[in-house]
């Protein structure tokens, strides 16, 4: 199954379960036809350097780097400059083997040399030869806090050191209003032959894309090709804490509540086959035709099948 450039696919992502179904996508499509809005609500700077981690997690995925056990990093890993920074940092919760440090060194020069986030987005896939077209949802630096009963801490900090226990009180994308899409962005969503968003976590890897000004807008102006894959299986998240996020925001922990949440800009959307009791509620109560499907992509095989199923709609 290919597509020519004039019907390029879209998708909007963010990290592991996004890294997942690119890596099945771009096992069966040319990654030259495939553009991705990515989250960068999730960097962080640390050590000094700029982190960019889902934006790094599908870089790493389509250059055929990553460590797939992990879902993240370098394969074939080493931690040496780790263990010292450690001796140097309180930093003792965050983990980058000495590959990943190399990246986030390299982004951090250029953008003391003045390059914005999606110029230095370009060059890294260039430099690992990433074919596929990659876009920060945004130039501008809007970080995720979560408020805790402890105080307001940022995500990767919540996600990472806290284990994602404490309880979630708000969410806040920091000066997310001020954000504008990357230049050209509107108009590769005017353009596209389908968007996908990708079994993300719905408020802080889909969510944060959706709250860049004008973003929401336009998706909704071409939510006829709009298809999205619950990342929510059985009341449950196969990774990180969109269960606990979508109760803070008052959505039902069912494929149900994400499509709830996605309802004004989507019109196709994958459950799991799991899930299949919700078909008809979904398409009843919220309009959005539902396809059911194994979506949950233990090895490459299935990701292969669920982008082939979610291509071919």
């Amino acid at each position: 199954m290919t597509f020519n450039q004039k019907n390029f696919i879209l998708l909007l992502a963010g990290g592991v379960g996004a890294a997942k179904f690119i890596d099945g996508v771009a096992h069966v499509m040319d990654q030259k036809e495939l553009k991705i809005i990515v989250n960068t609500g999730d960097d962080i700077e640390l050590f000094g350097l700029r982190i960019c981690p889902d934006l790094d997690i599908i870089t790493y995925t389509l250059a055929n780097i990553i460590d797939r056990e992990k879902g993240w990093g370098f394969k074939d890993e080493s931690f040496n400059s780790l263990k010292i920074l450690k001796k140097y940092y309180d930093i003792g919760w965050f983990n980058a083997g000495d590959k990943d440090l190399a990246t986030h060194i390299y982004r951090t020069d250029l953008f003391k040399r003045g390059f914005s986030k999606a110029e230095i987005t370009k060059r890294i896939c260039q430099k690992l030869g990433v074919k596929a077209k990659l876009i920060p949802m945004c130039n501008e630096d809007t970080p995720t806090y979560i408020e805790t009963p402890k105080g307001k801490i940022n995500f990767e900090q919540y996600y990472i050191k806290e284990a994602c226990k404490p309880e979630v009180l708000n969410v806040i994308f920091k000066g997310i209003e001020k954000a504008k899409p990357v230049k050209g962005t509107i108009q590769l969503i005017k353009n596209a032959k389908k968007i996908i968003i990708c079994p993300s976590n719905p408020i802080v890897s889909i969510g944060t894309i959706l709250a860049v000004p004008d973003m929401r807008k336009h998706l909704r102006k071409v939510s006829n090709k709009i298809i999205g894959i619950s990342p929510i299986i059985e009341g449950a998240t196969v990774k990180g804490p969109a269960d606990k996020l979508m109760k803070w925001k008052g959505l039902d922990v069912s494929c149900f509540g994400v499509a709830k949440y996605y309802q004004d800009i989507l019109s196709y959307f994958i459950i799991d086959i799991r899930d299949k009791k919700y078909k008809k509620k979904i398409e009843r109560e919220l309009g959005i035709n539902t396809y059911t499907f194994d979506t949950l992509m233990v090895d490459l095989k299935k990701k292969k099948k669920l982008a082939r199923f979610v291509l071919g709609l």
